[in-house]
């Protein structure tokens, strides 16, 4: 069968060359080759203008992205042994970074994997598959993490939002022995975390290293956590020697098993929780003069899209001005966010206005990533997303 050939607009292949792995398809030139000529999860050569070859790619002719690189070799496509030779070398860099076998295994294309995602818990893999190209390479990825792993495991989570993106159906599989239960050790810390109704693979591992950073500040400490899911920050506070730990969350599933957790870790008397929409709760606090010496402030993506910059803003703002008016003097807020589209400078800066607007003199005392577990591709911000800041807060000087 012929290879297929993607062929680029002039110029279009400016941030190819630069480092992305993206194509958008108004970069196509579709009178050359039409996107209609594509079925979802081709692999192709993609070209530039005058026909020179830049790499292979998936491609997807329904989507914004159309295109995304598998390699700069336009003789290479993804097959089982680039799969396998792909997952080893990721797996090579966790190993180097993590003692214990609970990260972030393939982290989509910062791993030369895109649309894959593997969270490795010990002897369970959770797979969340995002593009048609790699869910036409499913058979091969669970080929390739047993040839490596030998998981009792492999869990397809592919329930997300980008699948339908995608025009992929959404679905939950196992694959060998069923696992109810997902154990985690991160930072000394054990949780167990149930599979059904857990969002996305079940942990979030991006912000393993912030989490690290509450100890020398948690000590015989009074903490807030803020949008606590299961308490991955707050049980670690308890944890690490806090004296009482208040973990505030929507939902009801998720505050079940961190109280579940704190019976396991043996802290339940230093931990309760609070159900309901956290800006309601932290406004009856505020109204109740309660005070804390630590606040930590991780909410869901407040800009999930560009478009929703502004407002997203506006509620990281927001949330941050309440937690600085929770805090006792000297108290330390930690200002979490997982959204690509807030620049970590502004991020700061948002922090900053809210220090002013409650009057208060802030001191940055650290700045939190993402772990190596997730890899920066430096051409995609993207792939940059995580922030974690920590602000002592005083009295106006």
């Amino acid at each position: 069968m012929d290879t297929k050939v993607l062929r680029l607009r002039g110029n279009a292949d400016k941030r190819i060359r630069a480092g992305h792995v993206w194509v958008y398809s108004n970069e196509v030139d579709t009178l050359k080759t039409p996107l209609t000529g594509f079925t979802a999860g081709d692999q192709v050569v993609i070209e530039n203008a005058a026909g020179k070859a830049l790499g292979t790619a998936f491609v997807n002719p329904n989507t914004l992205i159309c295109a995304r690189l598998i390699s700069r070799s336009p003789k290479t496509f993804l097959n089982k042994k680039q799969i396998q030779n792909r997952i080893e070398c990721a797996l090579r860099l966790r190993s180097l970074n993590f003692a214990l076998p609970y990260y972030r295994l393939v982290f989509g294309d910062s791993d030369a994997l895109p649309g894959l995602v593997v969270d490795r818990f010990d002897d369970v893999c959770v797979v969340q598959i995002s593009s048609a190209g790699m869910e036409q390479c499913k058979t091969a990825i669970i080929t390739a993490l047993n040839n490596v792993l030998a998981p009792k495991s492999i869990i397809f989570k592919n329930d997300g939002k980008m699948r339908r993106v995608e025009g992929l159906d959404t679905y939950v599989e196992c694959v060998g022995e069923n696992c109810d239960y997902l154990r985690v050790v991160e930072n000394g810390v054990e949780f167990v975390v149930p599979i059904q109704g857990a969002q996305k693979t079940g942990w979030f591992y991006d912000h393993r290293v912030n989490r690290a950073m509450l100890q020398p500040y948690v000590q015989g400490k009074r903490v807030l956590d803020l949008f606590s899911y299961v308490g991955g920050w707050g049980l670690q506070a308890a944890a690490f020697g806090a004296e009482q730990v208040v973990a505030v969350d929507v939902s009801a599933g998720a505050l079940e098993v961190l109280n579940e957790n704190a019976r396991l870790q043996g802290v339940e008397a230093r931990t309760s929780t609070i159900r309901g929409d956290v800006f309601e709760v932290v406004e009856q606090m505020l109204q109740d003069k309660e005070k804390f010496d630590l606040v930590i402030a991780d909410p869901p993506a407040f800009i999930p899209r560009r478009k929703d910059i502004k407002a997203g803003e506006r509620a990281y703002g927001r949330l941050n001005e309440i937690a600085l008016r929770l805090l006792s003097r000297e108290g330390i807020l930690v200002s979490a966010s997982c959204s690509m589209h807030l620049e970590a400078n502004r991020h700061i800066d948002l922090i900053r206005a809210a220090g002013r607007q409650v009057d208060r003199f802030v001191q940055v005392l650290g700045r939190g990533h993402q772990g190596p577990d997730h890899p920066i591709l430096p051409a995609i911000p993207e792939t940059d997303y995580i922030k974690a800041v920590f602000v002592r807060s005083l009295p106006s000087v």
